[in-house]
């Protein structure tokens, strides 16, 4: 946070890492900008305070300094309450900013990288072109290419509170980045760079002071209008611009003359509004409302882009005369609203393009304010309409009007329709039974828990979405805890109760999820059961065969350890896939996974790569959560980029020679797969089962306070305390361990499983040859780079349990002495160098949260004076904002 700052950095963690200078200059100036805030608000004490506790940790951490760490601790203990907050958001502060650097680093790069490509190149890397002349060689280009036409990718975007950052701080952050962004562009000194410096100083002025902590919890639809912003100012945009990047290279030469190769394969789902397990503020109501929010957004985006398209298509008619179906159109445009056919003719009378595209902007006005004269029936309408304006251009000769900008309103609107993301309903399954016996002992008319009242007005809820947006936009319905194909013919049951009429009835897809590692041992004979009923029957009948199933990784985790499920999840998608073909049936599996590791966490690419052969098949969903969402699509590029990296991971998925070697390691390594799986479940049950784990687990992190934090609209567990796992949500399972500096749920009972083998060789056999073992290593090498045992230590303390403090503690030790001896690693991360900077960048400052959110779960812990306990939790509320920013993959 000060000059001082960088040089003593730079002998130690950043010069290991050998930081960039550009990403070295952006830290240095966002830290002397913070420094002088800190200065102005709080005056030189404060500043002076920050940098004793600053150069301390970093002391300690770089040189592993016992005497370091303890002064660091007794300085945060000596701060008074007031000071000890100030502190902790000045080290929040530095981690937005760093964070911010780094993001805009990486955008920095990944243009330079394409800056010196050929013309007409994309072949970086793990890029689509790439994956697409891969999949060529093994299948012939066609082959390929048609299985581009196939591709699916759904990212669903879900709000688990995981996501500690406000959306004030978010915005700032945004503004920040613009001015990033506006300063690599001047030139240095001068005017503009003093008026540069001047907004700078005045955006982290207002970081500093915009207080950190919500005043209450966001109500779900804040969450949707948090994800709204998202769309508004990446994915409308981006989803497209990857489009036209892969087509312009598919097509050479032609590019922009010819009808695109590429058809739209992004295609968004959200839980945000639909998601009712466990959250009784998503309601029948909040479900319509998050809907017709969504649609606002989508069309409002789509009548401004279509008035820009007409602003350009100033074609006139001598030259490129309308169509016939030209005509007729807007002939047909002009009976539905004379008024608004000769507002859009105003002025453009001979460029009949223009007119008849402005017209379909006041249509998409009508639809958004639900004029029914004037508005589109659907999406299906309205490119009805803009095929008839591209055709005309193309019988006219205007191709490259044709094929540009407005290809690209063609691509949103086969991406995004009227309803944007599709709504997804999720519900318990016990809710479903409980609804259908209160329903058989009282009747329909009869007096209803509301409960039941509420699950029938879902139903309700769900057939208003289709009528009014499409059928598209909400027809999913998932089913937590499903254990029994009952389980999935209750969903069809009620909703037959809703809409006896089937005239009447929306159209419904129940989607089993398999979350525990039982369920996942039966979901099978399951799913062989489900293709018994009626309604299953008829919807394969009316769907080409598509069948969907969702896997949750967050449960199992909990359930039998990282490790264990880890294994018992790959070897139910390979019986699910088998399955899937002995049946001749599309599937889909929904992945539902987290960002942090002991939810399934860990870059999206490399985990497809790994999956069971015949388990992708060109299709790939999962979830999207939390802080995840705006780490992978809250700037466009990075957003691209992600999109590129998981399409091509899910091509090459496929590839023959990516299937075989997954069979051939899961044949290889199956003894090694079911030693490690009994091992590490064992030694998971012996800490997780031991008499007053949840109570010690409790008291060891800040579980219970971080139920306080309002960062998210759902509750953090299901019941009033935590008298075992099962009251506890997997969320805060895993961050409150992330905050404890322990990321137990990534890890533990992996090192023990290794030990069990104790065949060195052999393991690092497995990492070569076998992708989900290659994979789950460096998932954990990246998890324990995030832990620190002397901190953990310090938390595990606090729990009065030396007996599952060394059980943690050991496993910890264990399990990074075999990671390291299987990668040939020196140290952890070190041959990973972005990464390892990252971490290394970040770990002091983490530690200097980590001391002042110890001080005050000791002072809740041990008991202190009344007056006293809600500053002390305030200052943990600070810290955990903190810690989420600097650790980031946190939940």
């Amino acid at each position: 946070m000060s000059d001082p700052q960088i040089s003593r950095e730079a002998r130690s963690g950043l010069a290991r890492h050998e930081v960039p200078d550009p990403l070295r200059n952006d830290v240095r100036m966002l830290g002397e900008f913070l420094g002088r805030v800190i200065r102005e608000s709080g005056g030189d004490d404060l500043f002076d305070d920050v940098e004793r506790v600053r150069a301390l940790t970093i002391r300690a951490h770089d040189e592993q300094d016992p005497v370091a760490l303890a002064e660091a601790e007794e300085l945060v203990a000596s701060f008074s309450m007031e000071r000890a907050q100030q502190v902790a958001r000045a080290f929040t502060c530095y981690f937005h900013l760093a964070n911010l650097a780094e993001e805009h680093h990486r955008v920095r790069v990944l243009r330079a990288r394409e800056a010196e490509l050929p013309a007409g190149e994309l072949m970086q890397d793990d890029s689509l072109p790439a994956a697409i002349d891969a999949l060529a060689k093994e299948v012939g280009r066609d082959e390929a290419v048609r299985r581009l036409q196939e591709l699916e990718f759904r990212p669903v975007l879900t709000a688990h509170p995981t996501e500690a950052r406000r959306r004030s701080v978010s915005r700032s952050i945004r503004r920040l980045s613009d001015l990033l962004a506006e300063r690599d562009a001047l030139a240095a000194g001068g005017t503009s760079r003093a008026e540069n410096d001047r907004r700078v100083l005045e955006e982290i002025d207002a970081l500093w002071r915009t207080s950190p902590l919500r005043a209450q919890k966001p109500t779900v639809l804040d969450e949707v209008r948090t994800v709204m912003n998202i769309f508004d100012t990446t994915l409308f945009e981006t989803f497209p611009t990857v489009y036209r990047r892969l087509d312009d290279w598919l097509t050479g030469a032609d590019a922009g003359r010819t009808p695109p190769l590429v058809r739209p394969f992004v295609h968004l789902g959200s839980w945000i509004g639909g998601d009712r397990d466990g959250n009784p503020n998503v309601t029948a109501e909040v479900t319509r409302a998050a809907a017709a929010l969504a649609s606002e957004h989508v069309l409002t985006a789509l009548e401004d882009s279509a008035r820009k398209i007409s602003a350009k298509l100033t074609l006139d008619d001598s030259g490129t005369p309308a169509s016939a179906e030209l005509t007729a159109m807007w002939k047909a445009q002009q009976d539905l609203s004379e008024d608004a056919a000769t507002k859009a003719a105003a002025e453009v009378k001979h460029q009949p393009h223009r007119r008849a595209l402005r017209m379909i902007a006041e249509r998409i006005a009508a639809t958004r304010r639900r004029d029914a004269d004037l508005s589109y029936t659907g999406p299906e309408a309205l490119l009805a309409d803009l095929d008839v304006v591209q055709q005309s251009l193309i019988a006219a000769g205007a191709t490259r009007a044709a094929y540009g900008d407005l290809q690209r309103l063609i691509w949103q609107v086969q991406t995004f329709g009227f309803h944007l993301a599709e709504l997804e309903v999720r519900q318990h399954s016990q809710v479903h039974a409980a609804a259908l016996a209160d329903i058989a002992e009282h009747g329909l008319d009869g007096e209803l828990q509301p409960r039941t009242v509420e699950v029938l007005d879902t139903y309700r809820a769900i057939g208003a979405v289709q009528r009014r947006y499409g059928v598209a936009a909400a027809r999913r319905y998932i089913v937590s805890f499903t254990q029994a194909p009952e389980h999935l013919a209750a969903v069809y049951q009620l909703a037959e109760i809703v809409f006896p009429d089937p005239a009447t009835r929306p159209v419904i897809d129940a989607i089993p999820l398999f979350e525990t590692f039982a369920d996942l041992e039966a979901s099978v004979d399951i799913l062989e059961s489900m293709l018994t009923l009626p309604q299953v029957q008829a919807r394969l009948a009316e769907n080409g065969r598509r069948v969907e199933v969702m896997l949750g990784y967050s449960d199992s985790s909990k359930d039998v350890g990282p490790v264990a499920a880890t294994l018992a999840l790959d070897v139910a998608q390979s019986r699910i896939a088998q399955w899937g073909r002995k049946h001749d049936l599309n599937l889909t599996l929904f992945h539902g996974r987290g960002g942090a590791l002991g939810r399934g966490g860990g870059p999206a690419n490399r985990a497809v790569l790994a999956q069971p052969p015949g388990s992708v098949d060109g299709r790939f969903k999962l979830t999207e959560q939390g802080e995840v969402i705006f780490a992978r699509y809250g700037n466009p590029t990075i957003g691209a980029r992600h999109i590129e990296q998981v399409a091509a991971a899910t091509l090459l998925a496929g590839a023959p020679s990516t299937e075989e070697r997954n069979a051939a390691a899961t044949e290889r390594f199956a003894a090694l797969a079911s030693a490690m799986d009994g091992t590490s479940r064992t030694r998971f049950y012996e800490l997780v089962r031991a008499e007053g784990f949840p109570q010690w687990f409790a008291q060891v992190t800040p579980l219970e306070e971080i139920g306080l934090l309002p960062i998210g609209s759902r509750p953090a567990r299901r019941g009033l305390s935590v008298e075992s796992l099962d009251d506890l949500r997997a969320i805060p399972w895993v961050f409150s361990w992330s905050q404890a500096r322990t990321n137990l749920a990534g890890w533990f009972g992996l090192g023990t499983a290794l030990d069990q083998v104790g065949d060195l060789a052999e393991l690092q056999a497995a990492y070569a040859e076998w992708p989900l073992f290659t994979t789950m290593i460096d998932n954990v090498e990246m998890s324990l780079a995030k832990t620190d045992e002397r901190l953990a230590q310090r938390y595990l303390a606090l729990g009065d349990r030396d007996d599952l403090a060394g059980l943690v503690l050991e496993e910890m030790a264990l399990t990074r002495r075999w990671v390291m001896a299987i990668t040939g690693s020196e140290s952890i991360l070190s041959r990973r160098r972005i990464l390892g900077r990252a971490v290394q960048l970040r770990s002091p400052y983490v530690d200097a949260l980590s001391l002042l959110q110890i001080r005050a779960l000791r002072a809740l812990r041990t008991g202190v004076a009344e007056e006293q306990v809600e500053e002390n939790k305030r200052l943990l509320l600070l810290t955990v904002n903190g810690v989420a920013a600097g650790l980031q993959n946190t939940g």
